[in-house]
């Protein structure tokens, strides 16, 4: 599933931390969110860094983009959809 797909089925309190904590390790519950909304975290999805120690963190592009939604722009469709 897309990041513009799923941003807007998420909970409030998972975008609020989202756009608080961009680009750290993302905390349990919003992986929890993440997993409700889309089912699983697709391996290989533009917004998603791989599993490292620490646990999951967003993409390069995937930090741009939730920091261009949260300045209140509407960011282009991710690369490739």
């Amino acid at each position: 599933m897309s990041l513009e797909a799923w941003w807007p089925l998420l909970r409030q309190e998972s975008r609020d931390w989202l756009v608080a904590n961009n680009g750290a390790t993302l905390d349990p519950p919003v992986l929890d969110d993440l997993v409700r909304v889309g089912g699983s975290l697709p391996a290989g999805a533009w917004w998603l860094h791989d599993s490292g120690p620490d646990g999951f963190q967003l993409s390069d592009a995937g930090v741009d983009w939730v920091e261009a939604v949260a300045n209140g722009e509407h960011p282009e469709p991710s690369p490739g959809h």
